[in-house]
Parts: structure tokens; sequence; C-alpha cells
């Protein structure tokens, strides 16, 4: 067995966590909208369409907040299309994706359910075939109250109430060729600047968000970032990062450590981001919003055999392993490590989309393995991150080299009086028994331990069985500051500790 140690000190704190850290992502993509949270006729739709069985899945995440409508998929959309009586909307041909999008759902649609699930909206603009015109003219019609042309036009089409959606994203993924309307570094940084202003001349409320680097696999990154923040910096909020991780290779041990590779991702757009406040002698400080992060590699060969324009194909429907789901936990836990910078972040997607939620057309709905993580650090991890001291062996890879095998972190809930201590045992072969300090927290007991493991790392979940599912018979103790708990070998655990009452 191995064991490692990890001290937390009550003053030892990272930052207070943004709920929105733990936010998602729908995209008009494959049946993440269409069959995915929105399917009229289906046994299971309210009166607007929207399945209920989706809802409830997504309301139990407490996702705070949803990307829409793109993705590549912006970058080609005009807003009009999906406004208005539904008899009037244009079918048009989808670039980014090849398909045919029918513009039944549009803009209001997902404002009514991302309400109905309890989210807020964070909504991108076409940068690419579009700019500055179109982006006023959006957040006129969903931010302004009313007495101009858009705002009367929403309210005509039964919104009277605005929309007041803070987050925009500026555009998506601007320096990939993929991306229609493709843009050097200096020619989106001079865009966004002035859409950024203008929008905020529209709603002085909001908050805008910067696109960066694609991934870190680009010739341009981080240049990109330091070239267009030398540009909008003190008009945007945030830059975004994006980032996919795969397991092609079948090199488990490598792709359990690639949480190693964003950690470095995050910490060189920090240090970007810290370089031009430094030139520019700025006050401000430049917060990160990581929204799209997933593991996406199982659906790739699938998609290349789909039929062009078609409506709604099964488009990047990875369906996910266990040790997909032990790498998204480690990736949550390395996300909230730099909760200081990253308040933003979309596990994308939400629904049949590289998604931790699939469904059947007229169906039903099922958990896929990556659900369970990112359920229990939305509900769990909630509060102040804490920054552990951690003592861990390690081990090498093909693709790395001293890898810790615990993966750790904790979240200090001041309000309910309790911690949650969030860990993966990368460990292919060893459990690992952790002795864990929280002597300056004083007399805390262990109130749940939950366990996802499973014997087998391919294992998945299906509609007809859940083979990979939380446990919560995990085996840990606490007495006199101290907690000890076995972490089996490759596991993902939430140890809850709440204080004794005596």
């Amino acid at each position: 067995m191995l064991n490692a140690k990890m001290t937390l000190e009550k003053e030892f704190t990272i930052a207070e966590i943004d709920p929105r850290i733990y936010g998602s992502f729908i995209e008009h993509l494959g049946r993440a909208v269409y069959g995915g949270i929105y399917e009229p006729g289906h046994p299971d739709a309210d009166e607007k369409g929207y399945r209920r069985d989706v809802s409830k899945l997504i309301a139990d995440l407490r996702v705070p907040i949803v990307r829409y409508p793109g993705g590549n998929f912006v970058s080609g959309y005009n807003w009009e299309d999906g406004i208005g009586p539904r008899e009037n909307r244009p079918r048009k041909l989808e670039l980014a994706w090849r398909t045919i999008e029918t513009n039944e759902f549009g803009t209001n649609e997902f404002v009514d359910w991302a309400r109905s699930v309890g989210a807020q909206v964070m909504m991108a603009v076409n940068l690419g075939t579009r700019g500055i015109d179109e982006a006023r003219s959006l957040i006129e019609y969903c931010n302004h109250p009313g007495g101009t042309y858009w705002s009367d036009l929403r309210k005509q089409h039964g919104y009277a109430r605005p929309h007041a959606i803070k987050t925009w994203c500026l555009g998506n993924e601007m320096d990939g060729p993929w991306q229609i309307g493709h843009k050097t570094a200096e020619e989106y940084g001079r865009l966004s600047l002035e859409t950024a202003k203008v929008m905020k001349w529209v709603d002085p409320t909001i908050e805008v968000v910067s696109c960066g680097s694609s991934n870190t696999n680009m010739p341009t990154f981080p240049e990109y970032e330091a070239t267009s923040l030398d540009l909008n910096y003190e008009a945007v909020d945030y830059v975004s990062l994006h980032q996919y991780y795969g397991n092609r290779t079948n090199d488990t041990a490598s792709f359990l450590a690639y949480s190693m590779d964003l950690d470095h991702f995050i910490r060189t757009i920090k240090s970007t981001c810290d370089y031009i406040q430094a030139k520019k002698r700025s006050k401000k400080t430049m917060y990160l919003s990581f929204d799209e992060w997933n593991v996406w590699f199982h659906s790739n060969e699938a998609d290349k055999q789909i039929e062009p324009w078609t409506i709604a194909p099964p488009q990047l429907e990875d369906i996910y392993t266990f040790e997909d789901a032990l790498l998204v936990g480690s990736m949550l836990i390395t996300l909230l490590k730099h909760a200081d910078r990253v308040k933003i972040a979309c596990l994308a997607q939400l629904v049949n989309v590289i998604a931790p939620i699939m469904t059947v057309n007229g169906g039903g709905s099922w958990r896929q393995t990556i659900y369970y993580p990112y359920l229990h650090a939305s509900v769990y991890g909630r509060g102040i991150a804490l920054q552990p001291v951690v003592s861990s062996p390690k081990y090498d890879s093909k693709a790395f080299t001293d890898v810790p095998y615990l993966d750790s972190v904790a979240v200090f809930n001041p309000e309910l009086e309790e911690i949650a201590v969030f860990a993966v045992n990368r460990s292919l072969n060893d459990s690992l028994a952790l002795e864990c300090d929280i002597r300056s927290f004083g007399d805390y007991r262990v109130a749940e331990h939950i366990v996802l493991e499973h014997d087998d790392l391919k294992a998945v979940n299906t509609l007809q069985e859940e083979r990979v599912r939380p446990h919560a018979n995990g085996r840990s103790s606490a007495s006199e500051g101290r907690v000890t708990a076995v972490l089996p070998k490759h596991s993902w655990h939430v140890i809850r500790l709440a204080k004794s009452r005596s």
C-alpha cells in the first residue's frame, strides 16, 4: 500500500470559489439541443418542449451558468434567425458542423430553458462573419428595457422584461484556422476591443470574455493571448481557455496525469495576463474563463461517417469510461486549485455532445461516468478553496514524470462548517493510505465518504445498465484533528467532514 499525507490549515486559503466554475455549455451541435434539452412530442416534454427527465438530471448538478450558442457554431450564426414566430424562421446550412439548422430553437427558448433549470446564461456573439453591429443589436434585444427597435421587438415576442444576461463571450476560438472568420491576434484584439466597448455602452453592467488559445498545441500559444490582450485589456474582464484530452494510445498512466498539463496551461495564461498587466501599469487583474474542457476522443472516427446536411445527427457522442471519470475528477481538482483566477469554467458539453448526460430520442436518459465527479464537485465544492500541503509518492509515465499518485484539494464551507476533501488515487495497482491533518479546524468527524471505483477502467454506463456509480462506503475516520482514509487503486473520493457537536 502507498502512503500519502496532507495538511489543511484554516488560514491557508486559495480563494472563495465562484460557483460559475461549475458551469457547462450547450451548442447547436449534434443532439445537444434537438433531442437533448429540447424535444417537443417526447413523452416527458413540458409545454415548451423541454425534456423534464433531462432538466431533472441537470438541476441535480446545480449548474450555475450555461454557455450558448457556441462554440464553432456561433461564428456563422445570425441570431435573428432564431427569434420570432417559428413558422417564419429560416432553415440554413450550418457550416461549422455541416448540418441543417432549423432555427426552431433560439435565444428566447434558451433563456427560458436556462431559467427553468436554475442557470444563468453565458451568451456568445458572432465575431466570425459578423461583428460590432450584430453584437450591439443582440445585447439591445436581450438587455435593454424598452423604447427602441430591438428591445421593443423582444417585447413583441412575449418578453416584456429584459433577459438581463450578464456574461458575454466575444466570439469563439478565433485563433483557429477551422473557425469561420478566423482572425490574427491583432485583428481579433482590435475587433474585440471595439465590440466590448460598444456592448458596455448599451449595458454597462455586463462582463465580457476575450478569446484565448484554443489549446496548448496552437503554434500561436500563448502569443495570441499576449497580443490580443495588449489591445483589449482594459475593455474585457476574462480571457478564455479551452482544452480537451483523450487516451488515444491506451496509456492510462499518462492519461490520468493530463491534469498536470492543464495546470501548466492555466499557469502559463496567468503569467501572460500578469505580464500584460505589468506592461500597461494596470491595477486590473485579468480573470480566466475555462469555458470548454473535457475528455473528447471516443467519437472521432464515428463522426467522420456522418452524412452531411442532416438535422441534429448524433455528433460527438463520446461514451465515457470509468478512467475518463477519474481524469474529469482531476481536472475539477485542478480548476479548484486555481480558484483565485479561474472564476468561470464550462464542462463541454451538457447533453449528448461530449456530455455527462445522454438521451434516446423519444426514449430515456442516463448519467455517464463523468456525471458523478462533476455532480460531487458542484454540490460539495462550494465555499473556500484550501491550499493543501501534500506529500505523495510519485510515478513516471511515457508522457509525464514525477506524477503524484494522490491528486487532491479541499473546500471549506464556513456556513455549513463542513470540509470536503476531493481526491483521486492515480495508482493502477495499489491502494493509498491517506493521513490528513486538520487540527487547525478543531474537532471534525467524517459525515460521509463517497467513492467512485470500478475494477474495469473501460467500464461504461448505458441506458440499460449503470455499471459505474458511486457508493458511500468509503474507509475513513477522524479523531483529534486527524483524518485517516484508504483510497483503493484508481478511484475518486469525496470525504465530507462535519464539525462535531458536543
